[in-house]
Order: C-alpha cells, then sequence, then structure tokens
C-alpha cells in the first residue's frame, strides 16, 4: 500500500457520505480498499454508516478515545489473532468445534455434555452437573482451573507430536498423559514470536524456513553455525 488519502470535516459534513461514495468508485475500478474511520463515539456496526462501508473496503479499522476495531472481508481464524492480542490469557465464548483448547460446559441439560464435551472439558459451571466431569460453582475456583491447567496449541494439526490432530493431544494434557511442551509445532528448533505470541509452524514449513534462512546466513561475514537470534520490526 504507497497511496492514501485522508477525508476531514466537522460532524455532519458529508465526510462518511463522500468515504461511502469514494469506496463504491474504487471498488468498481477493481481497487482494494483498506478504509479506517475516527470517531468519538465508539463504534456499533449494525445498519450504521460503519456497517455500509465496511461493506466496501476489503478491511476496516475503527478508531475511538476508547476502543480500537479491526473488520475483515474475508474469515479469518483465531489462530490468526492471537499475535494481535496483547493478554496473557485467552478467554473465548463459542467455539464448539474448537479442538486446539479446552472448555468449561454451561449446560441447560446434563445429556447436552455429550455434544460440547469433544473430549475437551475440564468441569461444567452452573445449575445443571453431570456424572462424569468435576462441577463448580464457585468463580474462584474456576479461575483457579484455568490458570492451572488451560492451554493453548496452534491448530495446525500437522501431526508432529505423534497424534492426529490438536484436539487429540488436548485429550492427552487433559488426561495427564501428555504437556504442552508436546506439541513440537511450537517446541521446536525454530521458533518465531509475533508480538510475543508462538506462530506455530507444521514441520515442513519449519524445514523451508530453517534451511532458507540457512543459506542466506550463510552468505553473511562473521556467520557460523550455532544459535541464531534474529529481530524483526515490521
Amino acid at each position: 500500500m504507497n497511496k492514501g488519502v485522508s477525508i476531514v470535516g466537522f460532524k455532519k459534513s458529508g465526510k462518511t457520505t463522500l468515504m461511502l461514495e469514494l469506496a463504491r468508485e474504487f471498488k468498481k475500478r477493481g481497487s482494494k480498499l483498506s478504509a479506517a474511520k475516527f470517531s468519538h463515539h465508539g463504534f456499533d456496526r449494525q445498519n450504521t454508516d460503519t456497517d455500509l462501508l465496511a461493506g466496501q473496503a476489503v478491511d476496516l479499522a475503527g478508531l475511538s478515545e476508547e476502543q480500537t476495531i479491526f473488520f475483515w472481508q474475508n474469515r479469518k481464524y483465531l489462530p490468526d489473532l492471537l499475535p494481535l492480542m496483547k493478554g496473557d490469557l485467552l478467554l473465548v465464548e463459542g467455539g464448539k468445534k474448537l479442538g486446539w483448547l479446552p472448555r468449561i460446559l454451561v449446560l441447560k441439560h446434563p445429556r447436552e455434555a455429550e455434544e460440547l464435551d469433544y473430549g475437551l472439558a475440564m468441569a461444567t459451571w452452573g445449575d445443571i452437573k453431570t456424572a462424569y466431569l468435576p462441577h463448580i460453582n464457585r468463580i474462584e475456583e474456576l479461575a483457579d482451573l484455568i490458570q492451572e491447567k488451560g492451554f493453548i496449541l496452534p491448530g495446525l494439526d500437522c501431526g508432529s507430536c505423534g497424534h492426529e490432530t490438536c484436539r487429540d493431544l488436548g485429550k492427552r494434557i487433559l488426561a495427564g498423559q501428555a504437556g504442552q511442551e508436546d506439541c513440537l509445532a511450537v517446541n521446536s528448533e525454530c521458533e518465531i514470536r509475533v508480538n510475543g505470541q508462538i506462530v506455530g509452524m507444521n514441520p515442513f514449513v519449519e524445514r523451508i524456513f530453517k534451511k532458507t534462512l540457512q543459506a542466506m546466513l550463510s552468505e553473511l561475514k562473521g556467520y557460523s553455525p550455532g544459535r541464531v537470534e534474529i529481530k524483526i520490526n515490521l
């Protein structure tokens, strides 16, 4: 991206109308438009100008005094977004088919556990209990459990750990038969961190990355085999 412009004016001057007209025009021309919108009152996409603008752009950033949001027009997967997140603990609402996170079940009926367990349930919370899972009704106890047994796997299903899927490894971690360190996609000879978050690589990508980097470094004066650290600020 090497071209851009800002549309400025006071409130109700027609900035958004012009933004939408320009966005539609550039879209007709085949340009892939990224858009950014500043606001003093936050964002609510539904049936708003922000929603209309997001429909014309490939991605949209919203910036206000107290929040920043980002919309993509294509689907993103949660592991792709983790490097953008700054927390040291991830809480996810939903995600029934996620096979790389343990889960807490909140049930309306005991039979729902069979569908929601996915082999990754640590406990249940709420009024409904099951016969086979621990039930927790104190928030402090639940937080302790999450901090003690929570984990994040990369979701690559690469098989490098000897299991077919991350879910299979996750089930063994919960059973105490394996540990998060058994995931070779993030515990390998080649480690990449983006904003402090380890980016998982399947063995094929790791080999390509390592051999390519090694070949490039071998052309530099001062290079010798051993531990190499590279820091890049993008």
